[in-house]
């Protein structure tokens, strides 16, 4: 008998509010974290607005040492592991402590992904090689820059002994990341993973994007407004950083302890256009999206009239026809049939590798509390999505709604494709 899963903590480092509580409080009353930011307006950006979460030095000092913060600049690291205590506490464990006479928790590990782990520390390593100071380095440069330092970080902090590991699939890697821990569980690796993915913020990360010509360059003047999923003005998205942690626990292991369910997740499905049938490194291949899609429903043994939410990738890009489309073609639904679809995006921008984990937090809030945010910056409906599915379905603002069943979905480069369902416990 396959061992069923449950989520039992979360954390959130997002753009608009970096806890549980005001990041709910964020989606229901539609509050934007997307700002101008000076830099990239110094450094030449067509795009100068970006979401980036208020991390202060104050916080930070509640979750490393005086001697960790001295060397550390990774804002992926300082994201991933501020949202991964948070939610190893939230789901009511403790942290153990550093005494070398403390074993780990054997039976807990860590999928934690990431795009670039630091880009930062990477880019001062560069600049003291070329100076030919490679003397000056020091020892903490790579445990910055490699990719599997978030998850490295968190098992410190918190003494993870099963497997940790940090997963990178462009835009998917958080949504991947929960459905590998889920497996990892359900086949009895496992009893407890934490799982999320974080992505650092600035013009180094950015930069390249702002070349590619994706980013929203059209409303510098209006930061709100500027990150318009579904929206027949949508030209571009706008960049965001941030991280999303989920526990994930085995059913039993979590009743025995007494901990709180926020949700269960049924399954899910990962897969590679191959960059085929039209896919390409920058674009999907819509016929393994929808497969996919596919996939991920007989996995999870959910039906199409049951699904009550889509939380969408949804990017504010051309990409967003595409993707309602799929999702329309796999349910056979149409017009007020369809699910109701939302798009966090619109609040806190694309948060790239962290951007599935974060948007899944999201979701589960929105089933916990019984509403579905609005999607504010889609006044001007598209209208090749309008002629697939109703504007109630889309909604402006937001709406209370039981939702007992949830799809999330994430697509990224390299033709990467990730959807997960969960359910009310």
């Amino acid at each position: 008998m396959e061992r069923r899963v449950v989520v039992t903590g979360m954390g959130v480092v997002a753009p608009n509010a970096i806890n549980l509580e005001e990041f709910s409080n964020a989606l229901y009353h539609q509050k934007s974290g997307i700002k101008e930011i000076a830099e990239l307006k110094r450094l030449g950006f067509a795009c100068t607005l970006a979401g980036i979460p208020a991390v202060t030095e104050e916080l930070k000092k509640k979750y490393f040492t005086e001697l960790t913060l001295k060397f550390l600049t990774s804002s992926a690291i300082v994201y991933g592991c501020i949202a991964g205590v948070d939610a190893w506490l939230d789901a009511g464990f403790e942290l153990k402590g550093t005494d070398e006479k403390i074993e780990p928790f054997w039976n807990a590990g860590s999928i934690f992904g990431t795009g670039i782990a630091g880009v930062e520390p990477l880019r001062d390593a560069f600049y003291k090689v070329d100076d030919m100071n490679v003397r000056r380095l020091g020892g903490r440069v790579i445990e910055q820059t490699m990719n599997s330092g978030p998850s490295a970080f968190l098992s410190g902090l918190i003494g993870l002994g099963n497997k940790v590991t940090s997963n990178s699939s462009a835009c998917s890697t958080g949504t991947e990341g929960v459905i590998d821990g889920f497996e990892f569980i359900k086949n009895g690796k496992a009893d407890i993973m934490l799982c999320g993915s974080t992505d650092c913020d600035g013009p180094y990360i950015w930069g390249g994007f702002d070349s590619m010509w994706v980013t929203n360059r059209k409303m510098n003047d209006r930061p709100e407004e500027a990150s318009r999923p579904m929206s027949a003005t949508a030209s571009g998205f706008i960049p965001g950083a941030g991280s999303g942690a989920l526990v994930l626990e085995e059913l039993e292991h979590a009743q025995k302890r007494g901990a709180r369910i926020y949700a269960e997740i049924l399954g899910g499905h990962i897969n590679n256009g191959g960059q085929r049938q039209g896919g390409t490194m920058t674009f999907p291949n819509n016929y393994a999206v929808r497969k996919c899609i596919s996939q991920a429903m007989e996995n999870a043994g959910v039906k199409a009239e049951q699904i009550d939410l889509i939380c969408g990738h949804l990017t504010s890009t051309i990409g967003d026809v595409a993707e309602i489309r799929n999702w329309s073609e796999v349910l056979q639904l149409k017009g007020k049939d369809f699910p109701y679809v939302n798009a966090p995006k619109t609040l806190i921008g694309h948060c790239l590798a962290a951007a599935g984990s974060i948007e899944l937090v999201a979701a589960i809030l929105q089933m916990q509390g019984g509403f579905i945010h609005g999607n504010k910056n889609s006044v001007d409906f598209h209208p090749e999505i309008a002629a697939i599915i109703d504007r109630e379905k889309a909604p402006l603002q937001t709406i209370q709604k039981e939702i007992n069943i949830v799809g999330k979905s994430s697509f990224g480069f390299g033709d990467v494709n990730a959807v997960l369902f969960f359910s009310k416990f």
